[in-house]
């Protein structure tokens, strides 16, 4: 399975507008540039997020996905899922914040295998729509998913089934 349309049509779209690039904080590393490379130690926890064109009064939310597991050069257990965080508001400090909404799924940082080269963590920012239950898509009482339920992830079903837009900005960056 490879990225999905949401995903290159993304890509495509941060090459040619700028103001659609997702701001992320991963680790020490502010404003990552579409494409940076980061050592996985720096992003084993979530980035914080930013959107200079977002509205005060929407939700957001964000969906991150690995596209190049295990290898580059051989995806067959991609794209892997890192991260479904609904709840996204725009705060007072210009970040998106999620206040005490739950994940849908937990983050988890690089972890290449051995032997490959980098790949590439795509962060999507959607509207969120106003019907959606996080707690209805979440794993009961907080549950982290296990790599296995990650791998192979449908990320075009996630969207239909949930009902959601275009993608509004986006970002990646390489690490191994």
């Amino acid at each position: 399975m490879s990225a999905n349309k949401s995903v290159q049509t993304a890509l495509s779209l941060i090459q040619s507008d700028e103001s659609k690039v997702l701001g992320l904080t991963v680790g020490p590393h502010n404003n990552v540039a579409p494409g940076q490379e980061i050592p996985k130690v720096d992003a084993q926890s979530p980035p914080e997020l930013s959107f200079a064109s977002a509205s005060p009064s929407t939700t957001y939310m964000v969906v991150a996905v690995d596209i190049d597991a295990p290898f580059p050069s051989f995806k067959v257990l991609g794209p892997i899922l890192h991260w479904i965080q609904p709840g996204l508001k725009f705060s007072q400090t210009g970040e998106l914040t999620s206040s005490d909404t739950p994940f849908v799924t937990d983050y988890i940082g690089p972890a290449p295998p051995p032997g490959s080269s980098s790949h590439r963590y795509v962060f999507l920012l959607y509207e969120q729509p106003a019907d959606f239950d996080a707690k209805k898509h979440a794993p009961a009482n907080g549950a982290k998913l296990s790599n296995w339920q990650r791998m192979r992830y449908d990320l075009g079903a996630f969207e239909k089934k949930v009902g959601l837009g275009p993608v509004l900005a986006a970002n990646y960056f390489k690490s191994n």
